[in-house]
């Protein structure tokens, strides 16, 4: 272990809007994709066209990975104002109406959508993934069972979509809730083995749910093209620095667990429920959530929580060479998440001539300035 690297990639969806209503683009995006992947040979398409993906190649350092995501976040900047268009992360667009977005064209969206109907087109939203190579991948079943209780922590810090179709939500990231709507999302269930995961994968296969693992739309899942285990709850983060924090805490978490088979051995149906119950406590709340600890059998503050787990993966930042990103954590604490500077923008701007849509407007604007200033 001591020599094993723990590569990891991240992979961050945006969304586009009209750079005048700040809403649904008003032409097509299509000129603005062709560009985008002329300049960005790494650039990825989502299921609604108003969305854009990228990603960092397999890394052992955040600087790199900070200046590849950067880049990345500036030059789609450069060319969304070329067409019209602003580009900003987070996990719900505040004003766009999911009843007016076209799908992506091609076979992989057109059996997406065909499968789920509705809830396809509703899925108005972005995240932040993140892949981390295990030293032993035949056991990320296992890793995946073990890291289930770091989740909501991890959520909660990532929380930006306060807003939805227009309107404040009263949440701190209601993403989790408009994902909620399609099949097999959420946390994954405890599954024993590899060979259970194998057999229910062969068995979804065959009765024509599922036509690969990839269709396993879970917020952690063993990659089916790399030997990593795929972080995939985080909200998509407006604040670069917030992206590279996350994904160091999941690093660190990775080895931990790979270093320590005593750690959360033995989950339970309890120990699922609990963290399904820290996942709502922090999609309402996020950092201000109190999260359950199941061996106390009390609740915690989130700061207390947090230091618990940077206690806890103290040898694997130091072993991995990444203690400063993951005490990013605190500067999320002290400044408050994207949720929270977008509420925050959202109070400001509202006011006896302001309507609550020129208050979202200021949001939008904060959103993708944001996303192009780190």
């Amino acid at each position: 272990m001591a020599g094993h690297s723990y590569r990891f990639g991240i992979e961050e969806e945006y969304f586009l809007a009209d750079a005048e209503t700040r809403g649904t683009p008003r032409r097509s995006v299509k000129p603005f994709h062709v560009e985008a992947a002329e300049r960005l040979p790494e650039i990825g398409r989502e299921l609604l066209q108003c969305q854009v993906e990228v990603c960092t190649p397999p890394s052992t350092e955040f600087g790199p990975a900070h200046d590849v995501l950067h880049r990345q976040r500036r030059q789609l900047g450069e060319i969304g104002r070329e067409h019209g268009l602003m580009v900003f992360a987070a996990g719900t667009h505040p004003v766009a109406d999911w009843a007016r977005q076209l799908p992506t064209k091609g076979d992989r969206y057109r059996g997406i959508l065909r499968d789920v109907g509705l809830a396809g087109r509703r899925s108005l939203i972005c995240g932040m993934h993140v892949h981390v190579e295990v030293e032993n991948p035949e056991h990320r079943v296992g890793l995946m069972n073990r890291l289930l209780p770091f989740q909501p922590l991890l959520f909660a810090l990532s929380a930006s979509s306060p807003f939805w179709q227009g309107k404040p939500t009263g949440l701190a990231a209601y993403r989790l809730s408009a994902f909620g709507e399609l099949p097999r999302t959420g946390l994954p269930d405890l599954i024993a083995t590899e060979e259970d995961y194998a057999r229910y994968v062969r068995i979804m296969v065959n009765a024509g749910s599922i036509q690969d693992a990839s269709f396993l739309w879970y917020s952690l899942r063993p990659s089916i093209k790399f030997p990593t285990l795929e972080l995939r709850i985080a909200d998509s983060c407006t604040r670069l620095d917030d992206a590279l924090t996350i994904a160091a805490l999941f690093r660190c978490l990775v080895r931990c667990v790979e270093r320590r088979p005593d750690l959360n051995a033995g989950l339970t149906g309890v120990s699922r429920a609990l963290a399904q119950e820290n996942l709502w406590r922090a999609q309402r709340s996020g950092i201000e959530a109190e999260l359950i600890d199941e061996a106390s059998e009390q609740a915690f503050a989130f700061a207390d929580m947090l230091d618990t787990v940077l206690s806890l993966i103290a040898d694997d930042a130091e072993a991995l060479g990444c203690r400063d990103t993951v005490e990013g954590a605190h500067r999320i604490l002290r400044d408050g998440t994207s949720a929270d500077r977008q509420i925050a923008t959202f109070e400001s701007a509202r006011g006896v001539e302001t309507s609550n849509r020129q208050a979202l407007d200021a949001v939008v604007d904060w959103l993708a300035e944001t996303t192009q200033g780190a």
